[in-house]
């Protein structure tokens, strides 16, 4: 028996309209993915986008099903790398010639959990999950590659601070105008009871930070970029606490008072010199406001 030829519109019909397109492909592409890194290794869920040019303005369609094969050798069969990146986005280009295509571009966005022990507590741990974003793309054989990550942090308003320590301050006067000299009891009392007058108030935030990578290296850098970034800002929130690692959180809290203004500047200073072409963007999701605050810092 013959074989049934399956008719092909891509390649037999032309473009009606003939129209070069800048990228072309398929995205949210689930795919399992390896990491490995600083002694980190994990399997991970990828969503994937894998597209090419299409300069070629008679031909109809890109050729899908091989860019999506290509995919299965980004799989959980071997560890990312950028020289894996670049060698699949080589052979999507090698693999549309007939549609001239000369650029390729891949987008990966995963979540890397990390296990994180508690400030004090021994042996206490827990799992929190970064946001990160790998971006590559090969244009007329020319190779960039970034990395964004996200890291959630607790930031408490320097302005908040100073107005409830402003009014603590008038309570106590108050409670000891008749008493000049009170005793070290008598205050330690009075704070244990009336400290918490009046609180700053401290809300979640977010660190999202793009540098390039660099791509003769094995590994993507990411953990390394997580922990200077978690270092720069001082307060990343906690998986796992009891009592203890709560009171310490607050302490690292009340002595790491900042602006949103001041995450940004931190980042910038703590990463400009590392890193190529880094951009910051945080944002402070306000307690007081309905409202966020957010800046942005680059070495551009």
């Amino acid at each position: 028996m013959n074989a049934v030829v399956l008719p092909d519109v891509s390649t037999s019909e032309t473009a009606p309209s003939l129209t070069p397109l800048e990228w072309v492909g398929m995205q949210n592409i689930d795919l399992p993915i390896l990491i490995e890194e600083s002694g980190y290794m994990r399997a991970l869920q990828a969503k994937v986008d894998a597209q090419v040019n299409l300069p070629a303005r008679h031909i109809k369609g890109i050729h899908m099903s091989r860019l999506y094969r290509l995919l299965d050798g980004v799989a959980d069969q071997v560890a990312l790398s950028p020289g894996l990146l670049e060698r699949t986005l080589h052979d999507m280009i090698a693999t549309h010639r007939d549609c001239e295509t000369n650029g390729a571009r891949l987008m990966l966005s995963f979540e890397l959990l990390v296990r994180r022990f508690a400030l004090l507590s021994e042996g206490l741990a827990g799992w929190k999950a970064y946001p990160v974003h790998l971006h590559a793309e090969l244009m007329e054989g020319k190779l960039t590659l970034r990395a964004r990550v996200t890291v959630t942090y607790s930031s408490t308003c320097p302005c908040s601070a100073a107005l409830s320590r402003q009014l603590l301050e008038r309570a106590f006067l108050d409670a000891f105008a008749e008493h000049p000299h009170p005793e070290r009891e008598s205050v330690a009392a009075w704070l244990k009871d009336h400290a918490t007058l009046a609180t700053p108030h401290s809300q979640r935030s977010h660190a999202h930070v793009e540098v390039d990578v660099d791509t003769a290296t094995p590994s993507f850098g990411l953990l390394m970029l997580i922990e200077r970034i978690e270092q720069a800002l001082g307060t990343p929130v906690q998986t796992a606490v009891k009592r203890a690692d709560e009171q310490a959180f607050a302490a690292l809290n009340g002595s790491n008072l900042m602006f949103v203004e001041d995450a940004a500047r931190r980042l910038r200073q703590a990463l400009g010199e590392r890193y190529a072409n880094l951009a910051v963007n945080v944002e402070h999701l306000e307690s007081l406001h309905a409202h966020d605050a957010v800046a942005w810092a680059s070495d551009v």
